[in-house]
């Protein structure tokens, strides 16, 4: 099988405590563990005014947030899956602080967070909100296992 393309843009202030090989690994992760398979994932850090302004056209929302996924293929769940996840990277760092993580995990999480909006997961109820939080801390104590 071969890897899922991944490309990492960072357009925000922030240094990313997360390189490609082991955001790679995540993806990677994920697709075993979920029977999936994503094509092509663009992860593109960004600041806080992009995120607003990504957030306020696409979401009718005026606000920042940590991360917004965009799925591009017309299928509920297949094995092409191809989107594009905006992080906000100061927003990610400031919350680091706030959950007292460290900030390579914290990435981490947002990362696995929006690889799950892609296959289709949601986070709108607090029932899926914290069936969500499960997966994110299942697959990360998994990736953090695998290294």
């Amino acid at each position: 099988m071969s890897e899922p393309t991944l490309q990492i843009f960072n357009e925000s202030p922030v240094s990313i405590p997360l390189d490609q090989a082991e955001a790679q690994k995540i993806l990677s992760l994920l697709e075993e563990l979920e029977k999936i398979t994503y094509s092509f994932v663009e992860l593109v850090y960004v600041d806080e005014a992009e995120i607003i302004r990504l957030n306020k056209k696409h979401l009718d929302r005026d606000y920042v947030t940590d991360i917004i996924s965009f799925r591009y293929d017309e299928a509920e769940r297949d094995n092409q899956i191809e989107g594009t996840l905006y992080c906000c990277a100061p927003r990610i760092e400031e919350q680091s602080g706030e959950f007292e993580e460290p900030a390579e995990r914290e990435f981490k999480r947002i990362l696995i967070h929006g690889l799950l909006h892609l296959i289709g997961y949601e986070d709108q109820t607090e029932t899926e909100k914290s069936a969500m939080t499960r997966l994110e801390d299942k697959y990360l104590a998994l990736a953090e296992e695998n290294n």
